[in-house]
Order: C-alpha cells, then structure tokens, then sequence
C-alpha cells in the first residue's frame, strides 16, 4: 500500500473528518490514478484511507477514516447500502431521486440519480473512475433499475486528468424518461440533459413556489432561466394566470412547452422566450412590464471561490433588474448554485441589489436543496445551492 505523508500542521481537517486533501498539503508520497492510498501524519500517525488524484489541486480523497477497513468491493457495497436506505426513510414526493451525493455519503466524486427504472451517474473523480465496474454492477444490483447511464461529461473530470465518458453503462434503451413529481409529470432526456438530466435539487423548491403562487394569489409569473419549465408548471400548478419562461436553449423551451401541457394546462397560458435573460430583463423593464413572481435560477456563475467577485456582479445585476420588474407586493425566488459564493454574500449580494433598485423587502424564506441532496456536519461545501425569497414592500 503507498503512503502519502502530509505536511506538519495539514492533518487538521481529516482529524475532523473533512474528506479533502490539497496538493499543498503533501509532503510525500505519490500514487497512480485512484490508487487507494494510506494517508499518514507527518509523525507516521495514520489518518484515513483514501483515493489519489495525480492532477488535481485536490491530491486525496478520503474514503474512509477507519483504520481497520478495507477499500474493496464489500466496502462500495456498505457505503451504497447506507445511501439507499437513507433515501428510503426520506419524504421524497416523486421516483426521480439523487441516490448518491458524492462526499455526503462517503463515497467523494460519486453522483448517482434514480429517474423511474433508469439510474444516470457521473464518476467525478479519479477514485470512483478506478472502481467504476465495481460500482456499476453494485448499483444494478441494489436497485434493480434497468439501465445505468454515465453522464461523465462535467468540466470537473479534465481537473482529475480524465476524459469526458458517457452513453450506457449497463442496460439500455429510451434514453428518454418520464417522471411524477408531487402532482406533475416531468419528463426527461438522461443522455441529454443537463448534469444527470434534470434538476431534482429543486424538487421541494418548486412545490413551494406553488404554494406560495396559490396563496399571494400571484397572476403574472416570469420564469428565468427556465430550462425545461419546472417553475413554470408549479406556478401553473398554483393558479398563476400568465407565466413567462425565458432560457437560451432552444430544445430545453420546447420541453417546458410540452411540460405544460403534459400537465393539462392550457397552452396560451404560457410564454416560451428564447433569448438572453439579461437582456430580456432590460427589455422588460422598458416595454413598462411588471410581474407578480419571479423566479431567478441562473446557471454556476462562480465554481470557485476564485470567481467570485466577477460572479457577484453578475448575480446583482440581475436581482437589481427582477426587483425592477416586480410589482409591490410580489415575491422573487431567488437562488445561488454556485459553491464559490456562500449564504452570508449571497445575502449580501441580492441586499446591494435592492439598494440600487431603490428596493425593500422581507426575507419571506430561506430555500437550499431537496433533502436527498444533504449537507454533513464535517462537509460544509455540500451547501451549494441556496436561495431566497424576498417579498418586495
């Protein structure tokens, strides 16, 4: 087994559990690509077993901080047994669900979502590429699905000297699938959507909308960033009059389109919009149009911490001109899915917007992510999506 000793002073964060070791970290010791590796103090003191990425500025991943275990197949097998059940005992309302997520359940660089009988994942790091038949079969085997596709496809898998992969891992078929989510049917594309497919993080999110459209008695409702509609058949869902969907992609539009009226609401209730949300926003505001709602769910602005300053202008621009377009007395959902920017600056980022809009308003809600996306205690950077829904005064 090679060993990988750390500088004096860096095994701080695997003592609490934290699963992530950064190249400047290591004082010795090298590996192949997901080689499992015995991670070691500067003293010799053994501090987790973990996965070993050559190329990336995270160097190691911890799989397990227990010395007595072995990372081997039976080792998948009780971390994915662990993952499964606790998505059982969740209170998920729809069969897409993330079975999976990554460094919450002790298995770093893993993404697996269940959309009906089709699993679709994403092997993000050098570790869960090596083990990756491993997993795979394990996974047809626990779940019973028909097919497992990868959708490999993140920027994130170049960072671990990896090349893109996707297509059929196990099974296959319609790439196609259908979904119930609450009330609505959803459907999707797991060779051709975004991320695994679909946004399922969003799931509670977006029942929320509906219920808060429903109650506010909110009428006109602009979806930003739409993709393919979810926001759109919630506030449909919730007795919205008029909703505007606005996105840059062509097929994902047609989609929402179809969404509604998968889900029985009349057509000419609904405005596909394909253009930039930015400047369909100044337009807006021009044309003198005003809405009750609207919701903001723009694409990862900042990945890193390192983009963040350029990513906050950005995000309060566009918060600047939705508080622009509400009518006193609506509410923007707002949100962040960015890991560079946190809770406190997102804050602080949509509060400068409303003082350069000349805007107040409450913080009605604080939203994050469904609860089969969790954040542990020892892995703070799990909260990556977060929103807010102000009420403008």
């Amino acid at each position: 087994m090679k060993v990988i000793t750390l500088r004096e002073g860096k095994e701080r964060s695997l003592l609490r559990r934290h699963p992530w070791v950064f190249q400047g970290s290591i004082d010795k010791g090298k590996a192949d690509p997901g080689e499992t590796v015995r991670v070691v103090a500067h003293d010799g003191r053994f501090l987790a077993w973990a996965a070993y990425s050559p190329t990336s500025m995270i160097r190691v991943r911890a799989w397990s901080f227990e010395e007595a275990e072995r990372i081997d197949a039976a080792f998948f097998e009780r971390r994915l047994r662990a993952a499964l059940a606790a998505r059982a005992r969740m209170p998920i309302a729809s069969d897409g669900v993330r079975l999976v997520h990554g460094e919450a359940d002790g298995l770093p660089g893993l993404i697996v979502d269940r959309y009906g009988d089709v699993l679709s994942a994403q092997f993000l790091s050098a570790g869960t590429d090596r083990w990756k038949p491993v997993i795979a079969d394990l996974l047809m085997t626990l779940t019973a699905a028909r097919g497992l596709y990868e959708r490999s496809d993140s920027g994130v898998r170049a960072l671990e000297g990896l090349p893109a992969a996707t297509g059929w891992l196990r099974g296959g078929g319609e790439t196609t699938v259908t979904i119930r989510e609450h009330e609505w049917r959803l459907t999707l594309d797991v060779a051709e959507g975004h991320k695994t497919g679909f946004y399922l993080d969003q799931r509670d999110n977006r029942k929320f909308f509906a219920e808060t459209v429903r109650h506010f008695g909110l009428e006109r409702v602009l979806n930003c960033y739409c993709y393919t509609g979810g926001f759109s058949v919630a506030a449909l869902a919730g007795g919205a009059r008029q909703v505007t969907s606005i996105d840059s992609s062509a097929p994902a539009l047609a989609r929402a389109q179809a969404h509604v009226e998968l889900n029985g609401f009349e057509a000419a209730r609904h405005e596909a919009l394909d253009a930039d949300v930015n400047e369909s926003l100044r337009r807006l505001l021009k044309e003198g149009r005003r809405f009750d709602a609207i919701v903001l769910d723009p694409p990862k602005f900042a990945p890193t911490a390192a983009h963040a300053e350029r990513a906050a202008r950005a995000y309060k621009d566009i918060n600047r001109l939705a508080l622009k377009l509400l009518e006193p007395g609506g509410l923007l959902f707002t949100f962040s899915c960015s890991g560079g920017i946190g809770t406190e600056l997102f804050h602080k980022i949509v509060a400068g917007a409303g003082i350069d809009a000349g805007v107040d308003g409450f913080i009605h809600a604080r939203l994050g992510a469904a609860c089969d996306h969790p954040m542990t205690l020892d892995f703070p950077e799990g909260e990556y999506l977060k929103g807010l829904v102000v009420l403008k005064r």
